[in-house]
């Protein structure tokens, strides 16, 4: 898998190929950081038109700065978002509750999913950040941090936190449930 990370030798890369080769990544870290596939198409289609238009300071490490348009993006929207007055059908849904069934292993796949999805919605838009590029995009302390404008100590204060609510938020989904959620949530320090 070609990165175009921090600290990779890639000054003579095309935009093109920068586009090419990391959208599908960016895409992913976009839907986790909003939690909706429409809103996370949008805040690609930025990310990349604001990364081609800078794309002389962009180069030397064009995947990191366009995960850092990304998050102030996401975080830009998640503020437009709590000033407007409207229910989203997922919180609408997911506040009615559903009955358990027995169901396939796929299905339960995309239910364990779906648990995680909400997990990482319900933390603060910082720590949600900070999970996704940690966890996600598998950056070092020292690279989210520089992506999300703030120091280390604040990225493994944020990181521990996140961690902590997203165990509570799945463990009540393990005493709801007769079966563990598959996808789980692993915690180092590069």
């Amino acid at each position: 898998m070609t990165r175009f990370g921090a600290g990779d030798p890639t000054p003579e890369i095309s935009f093109e190929t920068f586009a090419s080769v990391s959208s599908t990544r960016l895409l992913r870290a976009a839907y986790l950081l909003c939690g909706n596939r429409q809103a996370a198409e949008d805040l690609l289609q930025t990310a990349m038109i604001r990364t081609g238009r800078r794309w002389g300071a962009a180069r030397g490490a064009p995947e990191a700065y366009a995960r850092a348009v990304l998050v102030n993006l996401a975080r830009d929207e998640a503020r437009r978002t709590r000033r407007r007055v409207e229910e989203v059908l997922g919180d609408a849904v997911a506040s009615r509750g559903h009955e358990r069934h027995p169901v396939s292993d796929h299905a339960e796949q995309v239910a364990d999913r779906d648990a995680v999805l909400a997990a990482l919605a319900a933390l603060p838009q910082r720590q949600r950040e900070v999970i996704v590029l940690r966890f996600y995009a598998d950056l070092s302390v020292t690279e989210t941090a520089a992506a999300i404008g703030a120091s280390q100590g604040t990225v493994m204060s944020y990181t521990s936190r996140a961690l902590a609510r997203l165990r509570d938020l799945l463990g009540e989904r393990l005493e709801n449930s007769d079966r563990p959620v598959k996808a789980e949530v692993q915690h180092d320090h590069r």
